[in-house]
């Protein structure tokens, strides 16, 4: 039986991707139970297990029919050709435009049925930018390459799965975006999402904007009544288990102990600061809403340690193992 197959881009060619790729090899993954497929530089990837002293054959493929199953060799889908002794830790127009190709050919091969789920290594939005390419980061770009009109970024961990209404924004832009329909798409999202890998109706905490969930009006501006409230009413009608909005720090305490499947967080660092707490290397990037699966590294590309053959694979295994439990 043909297995499902897993697309991995590289990243920023001058970040840690391919380290980490390369590393990821080194373990057994057959408990994923799919077909791995790099799409990037095999010239990077050539370089990377040098600097990993580790004796990995790359075959270049031209499509996906041309994989090979075999732990020891990284099939890749070479994407052009980096210049010569590209240097790493860099931004450049370069390296931005060889990440934005990367993930254009995943996500044709995506949305094509060539590969079932997308994986991806870390990119650098500075680099992004100098290319032309001026979104806020990939859950935006993966949208926009799909014609998905609005997607959320959860973070999932094996304690607790946060999925975020607002992101790639200032805090003072993000509550004023908050409004009771988008609160509700963002929980409809995550509870579609989790219903299908549960199989049951998650337990959904939503955070509240001010302390105390504005402590019955002494903090804020009633927000919470006005743009969170009545979502919540509107999920409850339709018997969803929910409850808030609940204050933060109490909510993440809560499902941290297991009381919640599901948290939505009102904006970028009420989400990623706990979850980064409890451990980032177990922390997956998932884009909730796209017509394919991706998921992600929760960190950056490291520009400070690569090249140096001392980048932490384990939260990229983590994302691959994320994108096998949904595919399958």
């Amino acid at each position: 039986m043909t297995l499902p197959i897993i697309g991995i881009t590289m990243g920023d060619p001058s970040g840690i991707g391919s380290e980490i790729i390369v590393a990821s090899y080194t373990h057994d993954t057959s408990f994923l139970n799919c077909s791995l497929v790099v799409i990037g530089s095999s010239e990077r990837l050539i370089e990377a297990a040098k600097i990993l002293k580790q004796d990995i054959k790359i075959n270049e493929c031209n499509s996906t029919e041309d994989l090979i199953s075999n732990n020891n060799i990284i099939n890749c889908i070479n994407i052009g050709k980096l210049p010569m002794n590209m240097p790493y830790g860099l931004n450049s127009v370069t390296a931005g435009e060889f990440a934005y190709q990367y993930i254009e050919t995943a996500v044709n091969l995506a949305l094509n049925n060539k590969i079932n789920a997308i994986c991806t290594a870390p990119i650098s939005k500075k680099a992004l930018h100098m290319a032309g390419y001026k979104y806020p980061g990939h859950t935006e770009l993966l949208a926009k390459l799909t014609n998905t009109e609005e997607v959320s970024l959860m973070l999932a961990t094996p304690k607790l799965n946060v999925i975020h209404v607002t992101t790639h924004m200032g805090l003072i832009d993000a509550i004023n975006r908050i409004e009771p329909e988008l609160v509700f798409r963002t929980i409809e999202r995550g509870r579609n999402l989790l219903y299908k890998s549960l199989g049951r109706e998650p337990r959904i905490g939503v955070c509240s904007i001010n302390p105390h969930a504005g402590e019955e009006g002494i903090f804020g501006n009633g927000e919470e009544e006005k743009k969170i409230t009545p979502a919540i009413k509107k999920a409850l009608k339709l018997k969803w288990n929910i409850k808030g909005p609940l204050a933060a720090d109490t909510l993440f305490y809560l499902a941290a102990r297991g009381d919640f499947d599901l948290v939505v967080a009102m904006y970028h660092d009420q989400g990623h600061g706990p979850v980064k707490v409890m451990g980032i290397e177990h922390g997956v990037n998932v884009t909730v809403g796209l017509p394919v699966i991706r998921t992600s590294v929760d960190h950056g590309t490291a520009f400070d340690i690569a090249g140096k053959g001392i980048a932490d694979e384990r939260n990229l295994i983590e994302a691959l193992k994320k994108a096998s439990e949904y595919i399958h």
